[in-house]
């Protein structure tokens, strides 16, 4: 078998800034945009980062037209309700302004505008048939409103496929916006637990970047273009995520209570785009591919500060809460990055033995779950152990992340991992 042996830096272009929002209408105009899809989800119809995104686009004379129609978790109905209003609407620009749900929503309703085809197409295999979308999309900036997803910078769509009750999605660099419009100032009203949420989502694609197989251990493609956005830990999403790492640990906690620190609130957001640039070059592995049916079979969870009436584990709450479990797993393929990352989260590991990196990194995402109010384990969002079957089955085709874990897992190590997460201390 051939290993890989090249590597590529991919992202989007980021303008960061207090109040940036205000020039999108100069940027699409800039792309050559004059229909502009603006999409977002209900929840956000009326807030300020989408009233100022409208008076920008419109005040540049770009015919802008919003929907409102993006799930706070993507599901392919919504996706397809999505893909049909962007069909109908032949729009040569996409504005995305929300979380990672509406970004992601924006990219699947861009791509199969775009390049028509069965929903089915160009989703991730095996639950799809992992078509390579076949050109460019419109233009697409994508404007932030959560510090954590980094989905302004990712060429990578996710959505819960209903049928098996489990996330999938689409990942192309065709995907990735033009551009992401980074302010601080959109993300002052988010709640306390979505603050959370969406900032321990971003520490765990950064963790995960680090701590993912070298790309140089990955087969090789067997043409340059099915060479995978997500290629392995390397050099480059190395420097990014390291310093996501840092910034989410250092200001976390600090913004969850008190929100209205412009400063460490920043800091958290552009932390968020660091780790997308990490992740979105190197990938994510287990505790992402967990993830998955964890939200996708949630029954009666609803978390503080989402929409009442929704069954929701967050997907930032269901990555963490498999984390800890991960990392003790994957600690003994590479102790030295274990260790090197939790130094970063700000442990002492100056005398730590490599058989106690697992623990030591484990304890310090621990720490900081429990600092921001996150749930005991997967018990406490209404899972048991009569679940864990169901749990693997979902994450065994997850196989575009498992397949990044630098210690390979199959069904026996999958269902250990969702047992020891059950609770969490």
């Amino acid at each position: 078998m051939k290993l890989e042996n090249a590597f590529t830096m991919d992202t989007s272009s980021i303008k960061y800034g207090p109040g940036v929002t205000r020039e999108i209408g100069f940027d699409m105009e800039e792309l050559g945009c004059r229909r502009v899809a603006v999409i977002t989800d209900g929840n956000l119809r009326e807030s300020d980062p989408v009233n100022l995104t409208m008076e920008a686009l419109r005040g540049r004379k770009i015919d802008a037209v919003l929907y409102d129609g993006a799930s706070v978790e993507p599901t392919d109905l919504s996706f397809k309700a999505a893909i049909a209003f962007a069909a109908q609407g032949r729009f040569d620009g996409y504005v995305a302004v929300g979380g990672g749900s509406a970004m992601d929503t924006a990219k699947a309703a861009n791509l199969y505008a775009t390049h028509p085809a069965d929903f089915m197409t160009y989703v991730n295999p095996p639950i799809g048939k992992g078509v390579p979308v076949p050109g460019p999309l419109r233009p697409m900036i994508a404007i932030p409103t959560t510090a954590g997803t980094g989905s302004e910078t990712t060429g990578v769509a996710i959505f819960d496929y209903l049928e098996m009750k489990a996330k999938t999605g689409i990942a192309s660099r065709a995907l990735r916006p033009v551009r992401g419009i980074v302010d601080p100032e959109n993300t002052r009203s988010l709640p306390k637990m979505v603050a959370a949420c969406t900032g321990l989502d971003q520490l765990t694609h950064a963790l995960e970047a680090l701590t993912a197989i070298p790309f140089n251990r990955r087969p090789a493609p067997e043409h340059p273009r099915l060479r995978p956005a997500y290629q392995g830990a390397n050099p480059i999403s190395h420097i990014w995520a390291s310093r996501a790492v840092e910034m989410i640990s250092r200001n976390l906690v600090h913004v969850v209570e008190n929100p209205a620190d412009d400063a460490a609130r920043g800091e958290v957001l552009l932390a968020a785009t660091y780790a997308g640039i990490g992740f979105g070059n190197g990938g994510v592995h287990l505790a992402h591919g967990m993830s998955y049916p964890v939200s996708g079979m949630v029954r009666g969870y609803v978390p503080e500060g989402y929409p009442a009436g929704h069954p929701l584990v967050p997907h930032g709450m269901a990555v963490c809460l498999n984390a800890p479990a991960v990392f003790r797993f994957t600690a003994p393929a590479d102790p030295a990055i274990h260790l090197y990352a939790a130094g970063l989260m700000g442990c002492d590991v100056s005398a730590a033995k490599p058989e106690e990196a697992g623990e030591i990194l484990a304890g310090a995402v621990i720490d900081l779950m429990r600092r921001v109010g996150m749930p005991n384990g997967l018990a406490a969002v209404g899972f048991g152990p009569q679940d864990v079957d169901k749990l693997v089955e979902g994450t065994l085709p997850q196989h575009r992340v498992t397949k990044l874990s630098p210690r390979p897992a199959g069904p026996e190590e999958l269902r250990q991992l969702f047992l020891d997460s059950m609770t969490l201390w």
